[in-house]
This record gives C-alpha cells, sequence and structure tokens, in this order.
C-alpha cells in the first residue's frame, strides 16, 4: 500500500494538471452538491457552517461559501495557529483574506473565535487530497484538521463532516493507511456527487 505521503504527492501532480476551465466547473459542482449536504444536516434550516478556502489547485470553494452564505447560513473560516490549532472568523462578501504566516492558505481578517464557535455549527467541510470507501482522509499534511476534529470530540460536539476532493479522489475502501490521531470523514462533496464513505 502506498503511504499517505506518496498517495498525497501524486494527487497534488495530479491536481496541478487540471485546467482553469475545469477547475470553474468543479466549483459549481461542489457549491451544488456542498449546499445539497448542507441542507440534508441542517434539516432545512438556517444555521452555521465551517468551510475554509481552496486555493490554488485545491478544488474551489468560493462557490459553496457564497451559496452557503447566500441561501442564509452563516460560514466560518479557518484561521491557523502556530500550535497546530484553528481560530474561526465569521465570513461576509466582504471579507479580506491574507496569506497565512503558518500554512499555504489565504485566511480571513477579522474577530477570531475558539472551538466553541462550533457549537451552533451543522457541519464542518474539511480539506482533503484523497478519501476512501472506509472513511479514511489524506489532509494537507499539517495535522490541523485531525487535531481540531479530535477537539470536537472531546468537547462532545459531534458535528458532521464532509470532505471536498476531484471525484477522482474518492479512492477504493482501505486504499487510504489509517493512523491512531487519524479521523474519519463519512461523507465526501465532490464536483459529480455525495460520495458516502461509510
Amino acid at each position: 500500500m502506498p503511504s499517505k505521503d506518496e498517495i498525497r504527492s501524486a494527487h497534488r501532480i495530479r491536481r496541478a494538471t487540471v485546467p482553469p476551465v475545469g477547475l470553474e466547473a468543479a466549483g459549481a459542482g461542489i457549491a451544488r452538491h456542498g449546499l445539497q449536504w448542507a441542507t440534508m444536516v441542517a434539516a432545512g434550516e438556517r444555521s452555521t457552517f465551517a468551510v475554509y478556502l481552496g486555493v490554488g489547485f485545491e478544488p474551489p470553494t468560493l462557490p459553496l461559501i457564497a451559496a452557503l452564505h447566500g441561501t442564509g447560513h452563516r460560514v466560518l473560516l479557518p484561521v491557523c495557529r502556530p500550535d497546530r490549532s484553528l481560530s474561526w472568523v465569521y465570513w461576509t462578501p466582504a471579507t479580506d483574506f491574507v496569506r497565512s504566516s503558518y500554512a499555504p492558505i489565504d485566511e480571513p481578517v477579522g474577530e477570531q473565535h475558539g472551538i466553541e464557535a462550533m457549537r451552533d455549527a451543522a457541519g464542518i467541510f474539511v480539506p482533503a487530497t484523497a478519501v476512501d470507501l472506509s472513511g479514511n482522509r489524506i489532509g494537507q499534511g499539517g495535522g490541523y484538521y485531525d487535531k481540531f476534529l479530535a477537539g470536537l470530540e472531546h468537547e462532545g460536539l459531534p458535528v458532521p463532516a464532509a470532505a471536498v476532493v476531484f471525484d477522482d479522489e474518492v479512492l477504493p475502501a482501505g486504499s487510504i493507511p489509517a493512523e491512531s490521531f487519524d479521523r474519519k470523514i463519512p461523507v465526501a462533496v465532490t464536483p459529480s456527487r455525495l460520495a458516502q464513505l461509510m
């Protein structure tokens, strides 16, 4: 079985070949299926969702962020902290972004909130470079989200999570090595579908 680093590297290389028109189409599909999942987990009510801003060759999430906001949901975006934890900022279309000091991402400017902001959240969209049908996920390698999801469990906040990936990044069951600190993800949002992972 390939290692996580090998799988992550292979998928990053493949992502770099997606043309701009493909990224645009992917963003539209992710917004459509992400909004479908959000409606399900929020039972049709307006709620709060934690998302992230996909940058570079990542699956585009700005259309999803805008769609959630446009349907009345509140949107939280992450800020990386030096201890590999995450703070959260409420997003609006007027929010500015700056490059993170700790990770290769763009982060929102605004008042930062801790994990307590998740008490009102109906769901979390998490980044991934691949998932498998056993619910295993490969992130970007920083460990921020595994730590964050573990913190939610510790706080007794069982917020549903969905990984955002391209279609070919949903792998057969057992394809991704699982470690003790990994947190399983039950759903993947892709440009073409919602994929139940476990």
